[in-house]
């Protein structure tokens, strides 16, 4: 199902044409890839809204998929490309075990005394294993606390999902948030946005044949959190990287001529924030789980981490999910080690509220795809004029007040932040 509206809110000056590749090829394929969105030559992923998947059993068969879960998902293996041609893997195919439901299998029998030992379809790039290779614990007593506030008030995870995300919509409910939320951004017409019930995240953003594409899971789509996701891949990725194609730092020629800091953590960092922008209870749990799990990662084997997840997820097919995401790209699981990627969303969001009051965030999302520490020094090079604003932004007090209640909300405090991360 595909809503392309005929014009560009605006006039008829069309959609934005996005670059189909820059950098290594990313996923965009989703388990399983089809028949949502696939994985065709230039197509290129751009962010993948966190949801998982949870089983239903808890004893290794196979259940269910589960209503927004709080972690990303890791896209399946696939078999031969299309065309019949040979190229490089994207990234999360790359990590994801080809064996791992037998390993699941295997590892529930075991009643959890066992390290899955994966097997990949092709070599894991050395480099990206030694990029990701080490975990940080930086951030590790704040990752904790926010898990801990978050239990202490609601008891476990599934909780606070059903009491602050809602009831799960409709798809003409669906197809009415998102008209109204692209009518907000201005960008009716230039989104194609498709809804499925096979993706097992709740979001993917891609570039498809140029075109912006935005998959959405049915069985994620909650009351009260489909607009924050809405504001992450919509309001923070598309928005940023429409501002991108016009600046002269577009390129990644261009981006060395600049001497650009990466984009991430702060591209990940503020999607985060936007994610759970104006929610009456803005825990910031997946981004704070995610972080401890890859640091326990890096000190433990599979089983034992398993085994310690569990005074936070009760859940053992949950628990599963968040081991294979830390530990991907092992062989090996009886042996330390991690892959750290999935660290930058907490790291991202705590610089960013750390320096809130000084960064000027319309102009963060106008320069495009940079970061806050970049942002001062390239305002007088940036193209600005057209540039696109967030609509939530455009309240900026309210914005700022509503950072301020995420910072409270999840028990930090100034002088901590300033503590952890000085000038």
């Amino acid at each position: 199902m595909v809503l392309q509206p005929g014009a560009a809110a605006g006039g008829g000056l069309g959609p934005p044409r996005l670059p189909d590749r820059h950098g290594p090829p990313l996923c965009s394929c989703p388990s399983p890839p089809a028949p949502g969105p696939r994985c065709p030559r230039g197509t290129r992923r751009l962010s993948e809204t966190g949801a998982g998947m949870r089983r239903n059993d808890s004893a290794g068969g196979r259940g269910g998929l589960r209503a927004a879960a709080s972690l990303p998902h890791i896209a399946r293996g696939r078999g031969a490309e299309e065309g019949g041609g040979r190229r490089s893997p994207c990234l999360l195919v790359a990590l994801r075990p080809r064996n791992v439901e037998a390993e699941r299998e295997r590892f529930f029998r075991a009643s959890f005394a066992y390290d899955p030992q994966f097997e990949y379809a092709e070599p894991v790039p050395a480099a990206v294993l030694d990029k990701y290779g080490a975990a940080s614990d930086r951030f590790v007593t704040q990752a904790i606390r926010i898990i801990r506030a978050v239990l202490e008030k609601y008891g476990t995870y599934e909780s606070f999902e059903v009491a602050t995300g809602g009831r799960l919509l409709s798809k003409c409910q669906i197809w009415s948030v998102i008209r109204k939320y692209m009518q907000k951004e201005g960008c009716v017409g230039e989104v194609v946005v498709q809804l499925t019930d096979d993706l097992l995240s709740q979001a993917v953003m891609m570039v498809e044949d140029s075109r912006p594409t935005l998959a959405i899971n049915l069985a994620g789509a909650r009351q009260h959190w489909l607009e924050g996701m809405l504001r992450h891949e919509i309001g923070t990725h598309y928005i940023r990287g429409v501002n991108n194609t016009r600046q002269p730092w577009h390129s990644s020629e261009g981006r060395k001529q600049y001497s650009l800091k990466p984009a991430n953590p702060t591209e990940e960092g503020l999607a985060s924030l936007h994610s759970v922008l104006f929610r009456k209870q803005p825990f910031l749990w997946r981004a704070a789980l995610l972080y401890y799990t890859i640091e326990r990662a890096s000190r433990l084997s599979f089983s034992a981490l398993f085994q310690d997840l569990e005074q936070y997820v009760q859940d053992a097919g949950v628990r599963w999910e968040y081991c294979v995401r830390a530990k991907r790209g092992q062989t090996d699981t009886s042996q330390p080690g991690c892959f750290s990627k999935d660290q930058v969303y907490l790291d991202g969001i705590l610089r960013i509220l750390r320096h809130r009051q000084t960064i000027d965030f319309p102009l963060l999302a106008a320069l495009g795809k940079v970061s806050y520490e970049d942002v001062n020094r390239l305002k007088k090079f940036g193209v600005l004029e057209k540039a696109r604003i967030p609509h939530f932004m455009q309240d900026l007090e309210q914005y700022m007040k509503q950072l301020d209640h995420i910072v409270t909300t999840n028990g930090l405090n100034e002088e901590e932040l300033e503590q952890l991360l000085p000038d």
